[in-house]
């Protein structure tokens, strides 16, 4: 098989800046809701990518869980390697892509902690299970085997019951855009690509990109 002969011809639609909303999170919630309506697996999943002290770059499959006018919310533990990138560079990009709609949305901007309550709030939505695993794991850390974590999850589960606070290692952060491209995919690799970018008064510019 030769890889670089796979390739697919996208044509489903077309993406004009007579077609966006003048705001962006606008925007993202139209293209959000298409994709939820048209069943696209995991919706919400999207690439985060960050890099620490020394600029290596990282990156890895996250969940978007809110989203507001101030940004992007998702997940994580505070001491994971993501957590330890994010303290040092508090910047980070995100991709989605429903390959179903041939679309892609790229983020990119500063991040911040949210507050204790949303945090708070999201993990007490949380299935048991995941509210247990968040005291269990030393998440990114090199681990002696899986009956290590298993016993981990057991003594949490001794320990918290059925109502496991938050641990004070886990919560959000939000990225706050200060960029975002919507990319429609186009037939012979001529893709539509809109991309806004934020003033120094706080509006949005709106500016096609060249494919």
């Amino acid at each position: 098989m030769n890889i670089a002969d796979i390739r697919k011809d996208y044509a489903l639609r077309r993406l004009d800046e007579s077609d966006v909303d003048a705001d962006p999170f606008k925007q993202f919630h139209a293209w959000l809701r298409e994709a939820i309506e048209a069943q696209v697996p995991e919706p919400t999943a999207m690439t985060l990518a960050t890099a620490g002290a020394s600029g290596r770059p990282a990156a890895r499959i996250m969940l978007l869980k809110a989203l507001d006018d101030r940004g992007f919310v998702f997940y994580t533990n505070y001491a994971s390697r993501k957590g330890a990138e994010l303290e040092a560079r508090p910047a980070a990009a995100l991709t989605f892509f429903w390959k179903e709609l041939e679309r892609q949305v790229r983020i990119e901007g500063a991040i911040e902690k949210v507050s204790a309550a949303e945090s708070d709030e999201y993990f007490a939505s949380r299935p048991l299970g995941s509210r247990i695993g968040a005291w269990a794991s030393t998440q990114s850390a090199t681990i002696e085997s899986r009956q290590w974590l298993e016993a981990r999850v057991k003594a949490a589960e001794a320990q918290h019951g059925e109502s496991p606070p938050r641990p004070p290692h886990w919560g959000g952060y939000r990225v706050i855009p200060d960029w975002l491209e919507f990319w429609q995919g186009r037939q012979s690799r001529l893709h539509d690509r809109i991309a806004y970018t934020r003033g120094a008064g706080g509006g949005w510019q709106v500016t096609r990109l060249s494919p």
